[in-house]
């Protein structure tokens, strides 16, 4: 199939090399280039950089505008695949192509419908995910599904982690789908059951509360992890926590960070986690147990 491709970050880039390898990709639409790192050096996304390695053509743009769609509707592409693109396809460009526009979604639909599925699903202590592909409408994230295929959540994944096995074997389900789409075999069935939502992260949602539960705190550890981050307050300011683990080590009150051995020890709302690895505000990232010898050995963090 002749295919339009929008997508931005690298949980896209699978997708758009598998669909290359298989389909025509006629353009790759994709956020344009952005300050990235301490220096802020304007960097291309990561699928501006994979459709430049493929030798496919370009179009930045940080939403599908009057001219984003006509540039798009000039290239007279059958179908649109959205991954991960970070803007709406809305009217009139969502009826150009042939055969609409499909989306990879990396839930299952209903479930956890919006920017951040993986990372939901993480902080709320799911144990099941997969993929969903599924036909774009206006309603967010609400089409038919074309195809689906669950997975289990790895018990210490990251969403980093999590996001790039399921961009991966996502890849291969969404081919399967534009093949479906290609040949007429594909069927659409309407979503079932009740949705539920999933916003983009804040900064505010890395914070570890820690009168919670253990196994709590580490689930949202695992979800804003490495986006938008974790952290603990320590006398209001953050302290970033890189590395957070289960721990053997007896109970701590709450919020108490204490060197116990050779390691460092936090207290929750029940038991006691393994600190890893901390950046504390103006300083490098740094060993945890580094960090509380050079406090005495313990702190008291906020709960």
């Amino acid at each position: 199939m002749r295919i339009v491709f929008a997508g931005s970050p690298a949980a896209a880039v699978p997708s758009l090399e598998a669909l290359s390898r298989r389909h025509e990709v006629a353009l790759v639409v994709t956020r344009a280039a952005s300050p990235q790192g301490r220096k802020r050096v304007l960097t291309p996304t990561p699928v501006a950089a994979a459709a430049e390695r493929l030798g496919l053509p370009v179009l930045e743009a940080n939403r599908l505008d009057a001219a984003a769609t006509e540039a798009i509707t000039a290239v007279g592409a059958s179908l649109g695949v959205v991954v991960a693109y970070g803007g709406l396809v809305r009217e009139p460009l969502l009826s150009t192509p042939e055969h609409g526009w499909i989306n990879l979604h990396f839930s299952l639909l209903p479930a956890y419908r919006g920017a951040a599925p993986v990372q939901r699903a993480l902080v709320a202590g799911e144990h099941d995910t997969g993929v969903s592909v599924f036909r774009l409408v206006p309603e967010l994230d609400a089409g038919p599904i074309v195809r689906m295929v669950a997975s289990s959540v790895p018990p210490l994944a990251t969403a980093g982690d999590l996001l790039a096995e399921l961009a991966a074997s996502g890849a291969g389900v969404l081919v399967d789908a534009v093949d479906a789409i290609a040949d007429g075999s594909a069927t659409f069935e309407e979503q079932t059951g009740e949705p539920s939502f999933a916003p983009k992260l804040e900064l505010a949602d890395g914070r570890l509360r820690l009168a919670e539960p253990a196994a709590v705190v580490l689930d949202r550890f695992r979800g804003v992890t490495p986006e938008p981050g974790a952290h603990v307050l320590l006398g209001g300011e953050r302290v970033k926590v890189l590395a957070l683990s289960r721990s053997a080590a007896d109970p701590l009150p709450a919020g108490t960070a204490r060197l116990v051995g050779k390691d460092a020890v936090l207290g929750t709302g029940t038991g006691a986690l393994a600190l890893g690895e901390v950046q504390p505000a103006g300083k490098q990232a740094m060993r945890a147990a580094d960090w509380l010898r050079g406090r005495g050995g313990e702190v008291v963090l906020d709960a």
